[in-house]
């Protein structure tokens, strides 16, 4: 049984050469991040969107930019040439961006995540093989899943789901690669994942994004979808496990927060509140299928991981980073979380370093 008590960190990886594939971007950066201080690190992106760039770790010594594509083979093959570690994140993401391009959207997960695990099985150096799955191969109604629960596919013709389908196939190819020929493979897969530098869709980011503005928060149709929110720093601590973790080789690894599982409506109440926006809560009709997303985290008891933030602690710091990094100019109305925070910043008047001390949540009425 996971409990907060039984959270182990994960046992740092030191002294590697690691290759992050699509490594620019929201969950990318927390772990180039998290990574480059005792490693080296190489990131394999088109750089269309740059977060490591927004967080200065561009500029990291330790950190090496290669501009390519995951579809060139040769490219993949230079980059994963002298690495011991790959994280392979790379692929089209957001639903709205898959709805536009559905063929490029398999091309770049099939054929890329193929040309990444051929290149790390001919190198014969790779230790460690994570491949970035999602939660939505486990279809539309996924309510309280576990990774030995049954996968579904999508409905042929219906684009939403061609993310999925070719995700669930870059798992059966990666864990054909660790059955046949030794690959030290893990796959993960995202639950909803939210924090600071998200890049794009995210409804917690543009949530937040809108209140601070004063702008309507849009909900799609009665906002009865149920989410299970997870806060970036547990995806980095459990995707870090499963780099290190020696039970971890050969497993799929679902990582969310299941205490954390709201309907869409409750979570832009809970956001109004948080940051005591003015503007209105307003319902638009959607086009395309919705799911139900929310996860049993039975697998992660094999390498003891579980989420330390709640939903309102990580939602109260991500209000707290957006105000000072994103809107230094917008008077939000309340800063609210549990402990005293330091930021460095030159977002605001003084452009030094500024102290929040937030107010505690329980004081909320929620």
């Amino acid at each position: 049984m996971l409990t907060p008590d039984t959270v182990s960190a994960a046992p740092p990886l030191v002294g590697a050469h690691v290759l992050l594939t699509g490594g620019a971007g929201f969950i990318g950066s927390h772990l180039v991040e998290r990574l480059c201080p005792h490693n080296r690190v190489r990131v394999l992106d088109l750089f269309r969107r740059d977060a490591l760039r927004k967080a200065g770790l561009h500029e990291h010594p330790n950190v090496e930019l290669l501009t390519g594509d995951v579809l060139d083979a040769q490219a993949v093959k230079r980059a994963v040439a002298d690495v011991d570690v790959i994280i392979h994140l790379a692929s089209i993401a957001g639903v709205d961006t898959v709805m536009r391009m559905p063929t490029e959207t398999m091309r770049v997960s099939l054929l890329g995540t193929a040309a990444v695990l051929a290149a790390a099985h001919e190198s014969g150096r790779c230790q460690r093989f994570v491949d970035f799955s999602t939660s939505e191969v486990f279809g539309r109604y996924a309510y309280q899943v576990s990774e030995i629960d049954t996968t579904t596919l999508g409905a042929v013709g219906e684009a939403r789901w061609t993310y999925a389908v070719a995700k669930l196939a870059t798992e059966h190819l990666s864990m054909s690669y660790h059955r046949q020929f030794g690959l030290p493979a893990v796959t993960i897969r995202p639950f909803n994942i939210y924090g600071p530098r998200q890049i794009g869709e995210g409804a917690v980011h543009h949530f937040i994004v809108r209140a601070l503005r004063g702008q309507p928060l849009h909900i799609h149709n009665d906002g009865s979808q149920i989410r299970a929110w997870c806060y970036v720093d547990d995806m980095v601590e459990g995707t870090l496990l499963g780099l290190e973790h020696p039970n971890a080789v050969g497993e799929s690894f679902n990582i969310g927060n299941a205490r954390s599982a709201v309907t869409i409506y409750d979570l832009a109440r809970r956001i109004k509140q948080i940051t005591g926006a003015p503007g209105e809560i307003v319902f638009t009709p959607l086009d395309y299928v919705d799911e139900v997303m929310t996860y049993d985290p039975e697998q992660l008891d094999a390498i003891e991981v579980g989420a330390k933030w709640t939903l309102m602690d990580g939602m109260a710091r991500l209000n707290t980073a957006l105000y000072y990094y994103d809107y230094s100019d917008y008077q939000a109305f309340y800063i609210v979380g549990i402990d005293t925070i330091t930021f460095n910043t030159d977002a605001t008047s003084t452009g030094g370093e500024i102290e929040l001390i937030m107010n505690p949540i329980e004081n909320l009425d929620l």
